[in-house]
């Protein structure tokens, strides 16, 4: 599962675990060092090999940089690999050069007890001191939630608990839709039909406020479009709204209240981090827009155009072959969403002092960042010392391979989905264990549905689109939320019959059958995986990481009895499994999905 290692030297904090496979491309590194020193530099190139534990294909690319047969170069190099400090046990050349690399027992045993010793179970802080601000989610108030709000959300949350634990400070940004010309339009009707219901107390409890907002948005919408005395009306409703008008503001309050209820449904239902105190509105930034646009004049970097002011990229061709347009400020002195995310990220910037900066939205989105970021370098906001990236992501398709809409061509309510993972995970359930009281097989399809429609999400490549299907997404066999929940509940199930209320004593120098072995080394892949996440952005890696340590812990569980072993076997597979348990959960956790002890 761990891709090759960069050669460095490991980032590692006082209570981390250096890896197996840092401390075997460190071995390959030096014996570089010692036999080519002109090279010191390469990639040692080291992965998890199913020939042997380790494979290192360094001598392939350095044979042609040193001008010898890479056999040859191999062979150098397994007579400089140190074998005396007890961590590699042997190092065979095979093939056309690569080298096949056997730990000893000893070590991978040891990593099993430094891990199992450790809250973090080895994981270093590697983020310690850095802010990362992440924008995600980032609803429409009055609107409900839909299926295109599902991704940015679990994404985005699933980044800031990675982030979080390695020791970030995650700074979680809700950029909620909550001003604007809709806005306007939505008080000027609901004045002029006091009779439409939309307060929660007023509505029955199957209709939320925000879907009674979100068809009285509709039939606003309706009537400017066909009365221009309403429009005039609702236009005049904007100025209002813009120059703070009480009456006009305390409606406006009102609308983000009922609704800001109705995402926090949404969020507790999903189990992501989200809270009120993340949410920075658009309206948050609206005494910062002016003041934005007059440092872009000041320092040429928006210029005025046809009484509007515009930022022209100078990386970006439009399709007139013209240079893409980055709308400042219109013509009429109004602001729109390029205006809000150059005033977005500049706050981000100079008052959060973001190190990192990470937007989480489709992937339509892309010139649209990349000329906000262009325009943020050029300003002096954005430097080098400050990464900045779009997160973008695929769609999720319907079983005919489209955008997912309801029957009648709809927008998918997202409560809606959630519904129908829940009552599919339901019935697996019951499947699996009828004994369950109804209380407890409804907290258990809870987690299960939410974790399914989770894990489909994050065991995808963010890039990539994806088909929702709730019957595959929840069965018990396979790459599946599902799987790795029951996982999970059939280790805890085998924990409380070995009365081990503390963790195992490891004997390092105990024997290793091939699937304990298999089994020690995934688990100690796990900071690995962690950072590779937190490099390249992509939560599949760590689903995918899971997934496998799920599978390597079946096939433990297959073939090396546990409670009936003699000691010290028996003390050392319950150290596997407690590990096992342990990397399971906080792994899940970090996907934001519930690791049950009984399913």
């Amino acid at each position: 599962m761990s891709s090759p290692s960069t050669g460095r030297e490991p980032k590692v904090s006082s209570a981390g675990v250096v890896p197996l496979l840092g401390r075997v491309a460190a071995a390959v590194s030096e014996a570089i060092a010692r036999v080519r020193p002109e090279a010191a530099d390469a990639d040692p190139v080291v992965r998890r090999s199913d020939r042997a534990d380790f494979q290192s294909n360094v001598a392939l690319p350095l044979a042609k940089r040193v001008g010898i047969p890479p056999t040859k170069l191999g062979a150098e190099l397994v007579t400089w690999i140190d074998l005396a400090d007890g961590v590699i046990a042997d190092v065979q050349v095979s093939g056309p050069g690569f080298l096949n690399i056997t730990l000893a027992d000893t070590a991978v045993w040891q990593s099993v007890a430094a891990r199992l010793a450790d809250d973090r179970l080895g994981v270093p802080t590697t983020e310690d001191g850095q802010r990362v601000v992440i924008d995600y989610s980032a609803p429409n108030v009055a609107k409900e939630m839909h299926v295109g709000h599902l991704r940015t959300t679990i994404i985005g949350d699933s980044l800031a608990r990675v982030f979080g634990f390695l020791g970030a400070d995650v700074v979680r940004a809700n950029h909620l839709g909550d001003w604007g010309t809709q806005f306007g339009m939505l008080i000027q009707y609901i004045d002029e039909h006091p009779e439409s219901p939309w307060h929660t107390d007023e509505l029955d409890e199957d209709t939320s406020s925000v879907s009674a907002l979100d068809s009285l948005y509709k039939a606003a919408r309706k009537q400017f479009d066909s009365d221009s005395g309403f429009a005039d009306r609702a236009r005049t409703r904007v100025v209002a709204l813009q120059a703070g008008d009480p009456d006009t503001m305390a409606r406006w309050r009102e609308i983000v209240a009922e609704s800001e209820k109705a995402f926090a449904a949404i969020y507790d239902r999903l189990g992501v981090l989200l809270t009120p105190g993340d949410y920075f509105g658009e309206s948050f930034y609206n005494d910062k827009l002016a003041d934005t646009v007059t440092e872009l004049l000041d320092k040429g970097v928006a210029v005025e155009s046809d009484g509007a002011v515009v930022v022209l990229s100078e990386q970006v061709k439009g399709p007139d072959d013209q240079p893409a347009v980055l709308m400042v400020r219109k013509s009429d002195g109004g602001y729109g969403y390029d205006s809000t995310d150059l005033a977005t990220i500049r706050y981000r910037i100079t008052s959060l002092h973001a190190d990192r900066l990470l937007y989480v939205t489709d992937s339509r989105q892309a010139l649209h960042f990349q000329l906000v970021f262009e325009a943020a370098r050029r300003a002096g906001w954005l430097t080098e010392a400050i990464e900045v990236a779009h997160v973008a992501y695929g769609t999720i398709l319907g079983p005919d391979g489209k955008p997912f809409k309801t029957r009648a061509g709809g927008t998918v309510r997202l409560m809606d989905l959630l519904d129908e993972a829940v009552g599919r995970a339901r019935a697996v359930v019951v499947e699996k264990n009828s004994d369950l009281s109804s209380a407890e097989l409804d907290a258990i399809a809870e987690q299960a549905g939410i974790g399914a429609v989770k894990y489909a999400d994050l065991s995808t490549s963010r890039v990539k689109d994806y088909t929702f299907d709730p019957d595959r997404m929840t069965t018990l066999n396979g790459n599946t939320g599902v799987y790795l929940q029951y996982a999970h509940a059939r280790v805890c199930s085998i924990l409380r019959k070995t009365d081990a209320a503390t963790s195992a004593v490891v004997d390092i120098g105990g024997p290793m059958e091939p699937a304990e072995r298999e089994l020690g080394l995934c688990l100690d892949g796990y900071s690995t995986v962690l950072a590779e996440v937190a490099d390249t952005l992509e939560p599949h890696r760590l689903a995918g990481y899971l997934y496998e340590l799920a599978r390597a812990y079946t096939s433990f569980y297959d073939s090396c009895p546990v409670l009936a072993a003699d000691e010290p076997m028996r003390s050392n597979r319950i150290s596997l499994c407690q590990l096992t348990s342990r990397t399971l959960e906080i792994g899940l956790g970090q996907l934001g999905i519930a690791a049950p002890q009984r399913m």
